[in-house]
């Protein structure tokens, strides 16, 4: 989307402080626990674009506050299994030797948006070590979120997604469907037909760059958009527009359990 369609979506421009009231009046408080997924192109035009919304966010939070968002680098993955597009097979090898090890500095994000990708790098703000699916944190939970993730329960209950289930945090969509909505990745593994997979990523082990293969559930969020609009039709969250976007602030562990619920009913 060109700047100028951005532009035309808004009669003003956002800014740091409009965006800090309009989260307020959204239900974001001081000492939150928020996971943040965001489209900023569908707020409208943003006066300092992801900087100044990752400010906002952090001032209407504050200082006991905590913003997680996710990290993912889905491309340091088994390249066997690359669909979009494929790659050929004779590639497979080289890409297992020579694809750079997962690190928590310099791995970019992949398909996360310029929000997620400048928030990773934000001062403050740590990410945890999981190859595929890291979170990156910032504020008063931020080591507690990040440390110690289970590499073969990315999404699970050692995983920042089940810290923030602990904490009692909130879900904040800006101007994006379910299908972003990594937290029902959690209630996936109340599914007792999720079968197990192998997976390999390049990783530091002991010092040294290794190919790993390990083990974890088959994730898909092909189904998210629809538990989440049988969410929104059953139970209560907080909705409003900002800017151009409609955005809505969730219970994560409403939103979890009837995920949980979701996936049992059909497992039996």
């Amino acid at each position: 989307m060109t700047e100028r369609n951005v532009m035309n979506k808004v009669y003003f421009p956002l800014t740091i402080d409009s965006l800090e009231k309009d989260l307020k009046e959204l239900g974001v408080k001081d000492g939150m626990t928020l996971i943040v997924h965001t489209s900023l192109s569908s707020l409208g035009w943003v006066c300092g674009g992801a900087e100044a919304l990752i400010l906002a966010l952090i001032r209407a939070v504050g200082e006991e506050g905590t913003i997680v968002m996710p990290a993912q680098s889905a491309s340091n993955s088994e390249p066997a299994d690359w669909m979009n597009p494929p790659v050929p097979e004779e590639w497979w090898p080289i890409i297992r030797e020579n694809m750079p090890a997962f690190c928590c500095d310099t791995t970019p994000t992949r398909g996360m948006g310029v929000v997620a990708e400048l928030f990773r790098t934000f001062p403050g703000v740590v990410r945890s070590y999981h190859p595929m699916y890291s979170f990156a944190a910032w504020g008063k939970h931020k080591y507690f979120i990040t440390n110690d993730h289970s590499i073969e329960n990315g999404f699970g209950e050692n995983s920042p997604l089940g810290k923030i289930y602990k904490l009692d945090g909130k879900i904040l969509m800006l101007g994006v469907g379910h299908d972003s909505n990594t937290s029902f990745h959690l209630s996936e593994h109340a599914s007792t037909k999720k079968e197990r997979s192998e997976k390999s990523a390049a990783l530091i082990e002991n010092g040294e760059r290794v190919w790993k293969t390990y083990t974890e559930i088959d994730y898909d969020s092909d189904c998210f958009d629809q538990i989440g609009f049988q969410f929104e039709n059953k139970e209560h969250f907080r909705r409003m527009k900002i800017g151009a976007a409609i955005c809505k602030l969730f219970n994560q562990r409403d939103l979890v359990d009837f995920g949980r619920r979701w996936y049992e009913e059909r497992s039996n």
